[in-house]
């Protein structure tokens, strides 16, 4: 099929509007480390955590949540999720799935063993990005159209505080320590740190044009973007609330995730990966993924990157030493993965 042919049926959601043009997200992965610091350009210590054991990818066009058995290599449930899920997010122990279904105006919440739909609750207009506090539980979603975060409570998916936030929120990450939200306020061309205590933005920090993922690395103090607009990701100090620089990537990038000494961005029209240096930013490989990849995350024990691709309707692993794709999953229609998708 033609790509204009695909590119036509792609996604019509958000009240019908063509919600590609910004396709870009969260992959937002925390690593070990004090916050806040100026990034050393050591490489991270080798990780002693375990391998994920699971994937959990939405499907937009196929209106579903696919569980994946990563050592099975293979789909072994595809949960009706409907109203076109594009985010999702893990609770703490891994017990809760969340996924943010635009088209629906609402979370829904999963219980992963089960394998079943728990909960779900209207929330704002165009609920998108989402995470989890990783201390406390609480769900956190932006707002594309209300330009807004929402707090949720993880057992009622009850609104229980909102904060105004740059134009069109899209992704949305977590300190690990979980003082600190960030969001990649797309229309603003900025990141709003929100204090999670209060409730309040307490800084906004410029970015390159159109920024859709947001991720934190906790070990270097810095938070990075994928902007869409400028096909180039932003380096934020979070320490000091400043941006450090612009560093090109392929085109129309997604998501941010990194790995070792390595960072890793979905680049949806480059139909890549582009691998650069985490202290240099030099870009050391460009990897061919399958058709659009979009959320991405990084394996805890550092060994593998995970693609979600929204065309080839597949999962695809990066090894991060060889830096090529491992193996190819076959999932949904119109995988998206966008948020912490791995347990």
């Amino acid at each position: 099929m033609p790509r204009a042919v695909k590119l036509q049926k792609a996604v019509r959601s958000l009240t019908g509007q063509l919600f590609l043009i910004c396709a870009a997200t969260a992959a937002g992965i925390w690593l070990s480390g004090s916050g806040g610091l100026a990034d050393s350009g050591a490489p991270l210590a080798k990780s002693t955590k375990s391998a994920a054991a699971t994937a959990f990818v939405t499907n937009q066009i196929g209106n579903s949540l696919s569980v994946v058995d990563l050592a099975a290599s293979k789909q072994i449930a595809e949960i009706a999720i409907g109203g076109k899920p594009a985010g999702v997010a893990l609770s703490p122990d891994g017990s809760r799935a969340y996924v943010s279904a635009p088209d629906g105006r609402e979370v829904v919440a999963v219980d992963t063993a089960a394998r079943t739909v728990m909960n779900r609750a209207p929330v704002g207009q165009g609920p998108l990005g989402i995470a989890v506090n990783p201390r406390y539980g609480t769900v956190y979603v932006a707002d594309w159209y209300e330009h807004r975060l929402y707090a949720l409570d993880p057992a009622t998916l009850q609104v229980t505080a909102s904060v105004a936030t740059g134009q069109s929120p899209s992704g949305v990450a977590v300190t690990a320590d979980g003082m600190t939200i960030l969001t990649a306020d797309r229309d603003s061309n900025q990141v709003s740190v929100i204090d999670a205590a209060s409730f309040k933005v307490t800084a906004t920090i410029p970015t390159g044009e159109r920024p859709f993922g947001v991720t934190i690395d906790e070990n270097a103090g810095r938070a990075y973007t994928a902007n869409v607009a400028s096909n180039s990701m932003t380096v934020l100090d979070l320490g000091r609330r400043v941006k450090v620089r612009d560093v090109p990537v392929g085109l129309r990038p997604y998501a941010v995730a990194r790995a070792g000494d390595r960072i890793f961005v979905t680049n949806q029209h480059g139909e890549s990966v582009s691998v650069l240096d985490a202290a240099t930013f030099d870009l050391v490989k460009s990897i061919r993924v399958g058709s659009f990849p979009e959320g991405i995350e990084a394996d805890p024990g550092g060994s593998s990157v995970w693609v979600a691709c929204w065309d080839s309707n597949t999962l695809e692993q990066i090894d991060t030493a060889t830096l090529t794709v491992s193996q190819t999953i076959p999932v949904g229609e119109g995988p998206r993965a966008f948020g912490r998708f791995l347990h």
